[in-house]
């Protein structure tokens, strides 16, 4: 089927096709949960870090590869699992991964060293790449109606952009009342909840007829973003200068060139170009990136200065941002039930980064005796605004349009762009923290005269921690101006083909069953 023919089917279908599945919704509830899953173990695990090391008792060097070893094996394996979704059916990579997932949570949270840990947090990964590009692509088949699609990618969208958030609040109140194991054995209910309702509920999916793996674009697109995560993770500990980070990025930026090249040349290829040289499809995923990046800072630095500033506690610094998620939430519905049919992609994705660029301005006149309500809540409610808006919209429109045996493969794009985008802004991020902390002790210790008291050095490192606060936030700021400038002029105006106002309904996607298998 050509890319013509099947933006044609999301519009609407030939008399005759079958009708919307019946479940569909029950479906959508599934996925929400799997989803919510993986979102949460992007940052259940952070608040948990330190119970973690002082009961396995491991370094301050060996902790970053709780979280490394997680992004590595996800971001690596993404576009490789999302083609095998294509290939072997969706159904099957989904339940394999939330089975998967659980048995590697359940095992991390029994951990009785840091290898043990350690071994456990990448086999999450692995089943993570299984079961994030299922999940998002069976959405993706199963909603055709315009409308009912506008409905399900608004909640999906709610989770991608506010579970990050929610995994904050959750890792704050599990360690602080139960614990950190209980950040591992949380997602045993959440997976049993999802296993239960997809063996019910879901079809068998359709398969890609006549595909092949593309092996060598499998090797060189797995190498590279393995390359470019462990740079960008290694460089937040030990620096740009040495050879294990500027080394791997080089060979992964290498490597991902050549698979570029590779793709135009394949004959299954991994994927298509198809995919990403739609220019709404393609400024889509790079928003993903862009918004992944920088969101890094929101979550990561505002709650470092709740904590450290303000001594909030874990549980209160993850209730700070609930007004945030309930913004999410509202935007994200509001953006694809209502905006996306009518006005399309792009002015949507423009007013995102410019409430994102809003938020971040506000946010940097953060102090060391701040407020909350003052301070903290008007930019959180902003930025959830924008995140809402954003993360629906490109998620909606990274995979619209797809050929159906394209639908896994474009899913995995939009995680891989999120992935990416989260390392590179773990290491940049921290790196300008860090040394806007270090100039401000050295500017400001060099211009008092003998030796400072030690309430003096109190006061000039708090004030420290606020300025390395800051810089990131103005950092954020220039790149959430930049992603509303580069996206706003890939993008299209107007709506998405067969999406604008009086679009017919499409047909369900086809499966190899007429009952749940």
């Amino acid at each position: 089927m050509s890319e013509a023919s099947a933006q044609g089917a999301w519009a609407g279908g030939a008399s005759g096709q079958a009708g919307p599945d019946p479940r569909r919704w029950l479906i959508l509830g599934v996925i929400a949960v799997a989803q919510l899953m993986i979102v949460l173990d992007l940052t259940v695990m952070n608040l948990a870090l330190p119970s973690a090391q002082h009961a396995l008792g491991f370094s301050d060097v060996d902790r970053q590869w709780v979280v490394t070893a997680y992004a590595l094996s996800f971001g690596s394996l993404l576009l490789f699992c999302g083609r095998l979704a294509d290939l072997i059916g969706r159904k099957v990579m989904f339940l394999t991964g939330l089975v998967g997932f659980a048995v590697a949570s359940a095992i991390g949270g029994a951990s009785v060293n840091f290898e043990m840990l350690v071994t456990a947090r990448a086999c999450q990964g692995v089943f993570a790449a299984m079961l994030a590009p299922a999940a998002l692509s069976l959405l993706t088949t199963t909603f055709t109606n315009p409308k009912e699609r506008g409905k399900a990618f608004g909640v999906y969208g709610a989770i991608a952009g506010a579970g990050a958030a929610v995994g904050l609040l959750l890792g704050g109140v599990l360690t602080s009342y139960l614990s950190w194991r209980w950040c591992l054995y949380i997602n045993l209910f959440f997976a049993g909840i999802a296993i239960t309702g997809g063996a019910l509920w879901l079809h068998k999916q359709q398969k890609t007829t006549g595909g092949k793996l593309d092996i060598p674009g499998v090797l060189l697109v797995s190498s590279g973003v393995f390359c470019i995560v462990y740079g960008f993770s290694n460089a937040a500990t030990h620096g740009w200068s040495t050879p294990s980070t500027y080394g791997f990025l080089a060979v992964g930026v290498v490597l991902l060139v050549a698979f570029a090249v590779w793709q135009g040349r394949a004959s299954h290829p991994l994927l298509p170009p198809r995919v990403v040289l739609d220019r709404n499809r393609g400024a889509a995923y790079l928003a993903i990136l862009i918004v992944g990046a920088g969101l890094f800072g929101i979550f990561l630095f505002l709650t470092y200065y709740m904590q450290v500033s303000l001594a909030y506690s874990p549980v209160i610094s993850g209730l700070a941002f609930l007004p945030m998620v309930a913004c999410v939430a509202v935007a994200a519905n509001v953006a694809n039930i209502v905006l996306l049919p009518r006005i399309g992609p792009k002015p949507i994705v423009i007013v995102a980064f410019l409430l994102l660029t809003g938020g971040q301005i506000w946010l940097t006149r953060i102090g060391v005796r701040g407020d909350y309500v003052a301070d903290i809540l008007g930019p959180l409610m902003i930025t959830g605004t924008g995140m809402g808006l954003l993360f629906s919209t490109a998620i909606n429109t990274g995979t619209y349009g797809v050929d159906p045996q394209d639908a896994g493969v474009a899913s995995a794009s939009v995680n891989t762009g999120q992935q990416l985008g989260g390392s590179i802004g773990t290491s940049l991020l921290n790196t300008i923290a860090a040394s806007a902390t270090t100039a401000y002790i050295a500017s400001h210790l060099a211009s008092l005269h003998g030796r400072p008291s030690a309430a003096i050095l109190h006061q000039v490192q708090a004030a420290a921690f606020v300025h390395g606060y800051t810089t990131v936030f103005w950092w954020c700021t220039g790149l959430f101006v930049a992603g509303a400038v580069i996206c706003g002029t890939l993008m299209r105006s107007g709506p998405l083909q067969g999406m604008g106002p009086g679009a017919a309904p499409a047909p369900a996607a086809v499966t190899e069953e007429s009952s749940a298998v």
